[in-house]
C-alpha cells in the first residue's frame, strides 16, 4: 500500500508518497495549478492501491480525481500539524497521517464530495448562521436572488478556470450572446490569465471564490484574508477588474465567517438553483434541473472547474434555450444586485 498526500502552495500542488513503512522513497513531485489531470496521472502510475490524502483546505481535486477512479480521503486539522502561514499542512505530513492511523482519515465520496463525513455539521453551521445572512441581505451585502418581479437570470460557474471546460463554456456564450459571472479560485485564475481576460472582453463577470477552496469554518481570521485577498490580487492583475463579489466555497459560513467577511469588505453571492453538476448526473438532468427551479431572478449554480465538467458544457445549449424560451434576459450577478438594490 502506498500513501500519497496532496499540499497546495503559493504556486501549484505538491505530491509526496510514502511506502507501507512510512517511508518516501521518491522526491516529492510539483505540478503546475492547471496540470491536475497530470497529478491523476501520476498518481495512477504508482502501480497498486494508492490512499491519496488532502486536507480540508484543499477542496479542488477530489472530485475529479474521484471519477478518474482514485481513492480519495480527507485528513482534519486534529489529526494533523499546524499550516504554514499560506498553504496547507506538507503533502508528506499528509501521507504520513494515513499511513499513522487510516481510520482517521475520511474517504471521500462524489455524492458529497470534501464535505463527506462533516454534512450534519456543515448544515448546522448554515442554520446558526441564518438570522447574521439575512441581516446582510437585508442591507446589500448579500445576494441569494435577484428582484423576483424582474425577467432577469444569472449564470454562475465556480472553481476555474480550467481547462478545456471553461474555453468551452466561454464558446458556449458566446454563440448565444449572453453573459455570465464566473467564480474564479485563486490557484487557477494565476495559471489561466488568459481566460479571465477573454471573460472581461465577453462582458462577463469575476468573482472571488477563494485561492485554494477551503471549508471556510477551520481557517484563521488570518488565513480567510489571504485567501480572499491573494486571489482578488491576481484576478485584478490579470483581468483588470477587481471582484465585485465573493462565494464561499459550499457556501460555507458560520455567524463568526460571516463577521469576518464583513470586516474584509466583501458582498456575498449565494445562489437558489444548485444544478449539482458536480455529481455527473448527466446534461438531460443538469438541463432540467436548471428549467424546473429557475424563476425570475434566480442565481444559477454551475461548475467549469473541480473536475470533469463536459456534462455541464453538453447541458448549456438547453439551459439557454429553455431560459430564453421563457423571456429570461442573461445578466451578470453584480446586475441583479443592481437591480434589487433600486427597488428596496
Amino acid at each position: 500500500m502506498l500513501y500519497a498526500g496532496i499540499s497546495w502552495t503559493a504556486s501549484g500542488f505538491e505530491v509526496a508518497v510514502v511506502d507501507g513503512n512510512g517511508r518516501g522513497d521518491r522526491p516529492a513531485v510539483r505540478f503546475a495549478a492547471d496540470r491536475s489531470k497530470e497529478i491523476a496521472s501520476y498518481l495512477k502510475g504508482l502501480g497498486g492501491p494508492v490512499t491519496t490524502v488532502v486536507d480540508s483546505t484543499n477542496g479542488m481535486l477530489d472530485g475529479g480525481f474521484m471519477a478518474a477512479g482514485l481513492d480519495m480521503y480527507r485528513a482534519d486539522p486534529e489529526i494533523l500539524p499546524p499550516r504554514p502561514d499560506f498553504g496547507s499542512v506538507p503533502a508528506a505530513e499528509l501521507a504520513r497521517a494515513a499511513w499513522r492511523d487510516p481510520a482517521s482519515v475520511v474517504r471521500l465520496v462524489i455524492e458529497s464530495g470534501s464535505l463527506t463525513g462533516r454534512l450534519d455539521e456543515h448544515h448546522a453551521a448554515m442554520e446558526s448562521s441564518a438570522e447574521a445572512l439575512a441581516a446582510l441581505t437585508a442591507t446589500g451585502h448579500s445576494l441569494e436572488h435577484g428582484d423576483r418581479t424582474r425577467n432577469q437570470i444569472a449564470l454562475t460557474f465556480d472553481d476555474g478556470p480550467h481547462p478545456p471546460y471553461t474555453g468551452r463554456i466561454l464558446d458556449v456564450l458566446e454563440s448565444y450572446g449572453v453573459p455570465a459571472t464566473f467564480f474564479c479560485v485563486g490557484l487557477n485564475a494565476g495559471a489561466r490569465g488568459e481566460d479571465l481576460k477573454r471573460m472581461v472582453e465577453q462582458g462577463h463577470g469575476i468573482g472571488n471564490h477563494t485561492w485554494s477552496h477551503p471549508y471556510l469554518p477551520d481557517l484563521s481570521t488570518t488565513e480567510l484574508a489571504d485567501q480572499l485577498n491573494r486571489t482578488g490580487d491576481v484576478i485584478a492583475a490579470a483581468a483588470g477588474t477587481t471582484p465585485a463579489f465573493f462565494r464561499p466555497p459550499y457556501g460555507s459560513r458560520t455567524p463568526t465567517v460571516l463577521r469576518s467577511l464583513v470586516n474584509l469588505g466583501t458582498r456575498l453571492a449565494l445562489w437558489d438553483v444548485d444544478t449539482e453538476d458536480w455529481a455527473m448526473p448527466g446534461p438531460e438532468v443538469i438541463a432540467q434541473t436548471v428549467l424546473r427551479q429557475a424563476n425570475p431572478g434566480s442565481i444559477v449554480l454551475m461548475h467549469d472547474g473541480g473536475g470533469d465538467r463536459s456534462q455541464t458544457v453538453a447541458a448549456l445549449p438547453a439551459v439557454i434555450e429553455g431560459l430564453l424560451a421563457r423571456g429570461l434576459e442573461f445578466v451578470r450577478v453584480e446586475d441583479l444586485m443592481t437591480l434589487s438594490t433600486e427597488t428596496r
